[in-house]
């Protein structure tokens, strides 16, 4: 497979640049042959060391990121983008493989899906992930509670004037907090709104994305965290005051 083959297909990147790392080349070339006519610019690595060669020289808009690879694994390939950037990534895990999902979405995966996959299915969650990640043309304000602030357009946010350097999924969370601060959230709505897909009772996403969060805003050591669990129900935000 040609790593650089959508270079020269002149399409016109509707869906964005998607990076696959993936050892396995026969399923890179046929996710290839199915993404690009979906929209996709899909550039292929087959290792970790190459992904992260290939992301110093060439901005993508998603990562899928399989888990199993020789050498440098897809957590540790994780672990390194997000040392750097908050690219949207979605990665692939063993079937059945709850350890693996967990510690993805610990380290700071957007989504996951199991191999063997439906490429449709596939598309689904690259379109809910961008959807989620990419500021809609429309949103050109900010979002304000207490001391947090989310700039809509460059998709920065602050807590008392520090930076928050959070996933897109954690933008995406942040943002509905926000805007329903004081208001409980429920996790069936964060599911639907932010992850684009029903709760499931097994499913631990929520709980995960929200840990992460939560230890990012207390990441300046400010003391009670304004995100609350309300037991049974969901989350709430509780603003602090701005010039706290």
């Amino acid at each position: 497979m040609n790593s650089a083959a959508a270079d020269s297909t002149g399409r016109d990147e509707a869906d964005g640049r998607l990076l696959l790392v993936d050892d396995d080349e026969e399923l890179a070339t046929m996710l290839q042959e199915y993404l690009e006519p979906e929209g996709f610019a899909v550039f292929w690595a087959g290792d970790g060391p190459k992904a992260l060669e290939r992301l110093e020289d060439t901005t993508f808009d998603l990562i899928i990121l399989d888990v199993m690879m020789p050498g440098m694994n897809g957590f540790e390939v994780l672990r390194r983008i997000r040392a750097e950037r908050d690219t949207p990534v979605l990665m692939l895990t063993a079937r059945g493989d709850d350890v693996d999902r967990i510690v993805g979405l610990e380290i700071g995966a957007d989504d996951y899906l199991a191999k063997p996959f439906n490429p449709r299915e596939l598309v689904a969650r690259l379109r809910a992930v961008l959807r989620r990640t990419r500021p809609a043309a429309a949103e050109t304000g900010r979002l304000s509670a207490g001391s947090i602030a989310l700039d809509l357009r460059t998709r920065q946010a602050t807590r008392g004037g520090r930076e928050l350097r959070l996933t897109g999924t954690e933008f995406q969370l942040l943002g509905l907090l926000v805007s329903a601060a004081g208001e409980v959230v429920s996790k069936e709505t964060i599911s639907r709104e932010v992850l684009g897909r029903r709760l499931q009772p097994w499913d631990r996403s929520v709980d995960t994305h929200i840990s992460n969060l939560r230890g990012k805003l207390t990441g300046d050591e400010r003391g009670e965290n304004p995100i609350r669990n309300i037991r049974g129900v969901g989350y709430t935000l509780v603003p602090d005051e701005p010039d706290a």
